[in-house]
């Protein structure tokens, strides 16, 4: 999960007037789908915690996706797609996306998701024993 979580956007600054929307949403939306094999495949072990009490990955994966991730998906992934679907054919997908009234709003809901996550990911650099792979804040 950490290598999912560092080589997608969910670690990196979006600038404004940098990169879509709907991109980064899709990328964190992925991340379900990413960690559920992952915790499909490894089963109940992965959820135990350490012997010197540390958080299991099970705990910190969960807490990651439904602590993080899911109150920005749950919010904004609904209400970019219904804008989506007003674009006129003559308009370009970035000028729609970037005179959506609520992009500044995602923008920095993004940019909060990306601090929490960044802690999550320093937690599970520690737990996997790697050199930190993600930008610093």
């Amino acid at each position: 999960m950490y290598v999912e979580l560092a080589t997608r956007i969910t670690i990196q600054p979006l600038a404004p007037g940098e990169g879509l929307l709907r991109e980064a949403l899709t990328s964190y939306y992925s991340l379900f789908a990413a960690t559920r094999t992952i915790l499909r495949e490894h089963g109940p072990r992965v959820a135990q915690p350490s012997r010197d009490g540390d958080l299991s990955f099970g705990y910190l994966a969960l807490a990651i996706l439904n602590g993080a991730l899911r109150p920005l998906l749950s919010r904004w992934h609904p209400e970019l797609l219904n804008y989506e679907q007003q674009r006129p054919p003559t308009e370009t997908i970035t000028h729609w996306e970037d005179s959506w009234p609520h992009a500044p709003a995602v923008r920095q809901q993004l940019e909060t998701t990306r601090q929490a996550i960044l802690d999550y990911a320093d937690l599970l650099a520690a737990a996997a024993e790697v050199p930190r792979l993600h930008p610093n804040r």
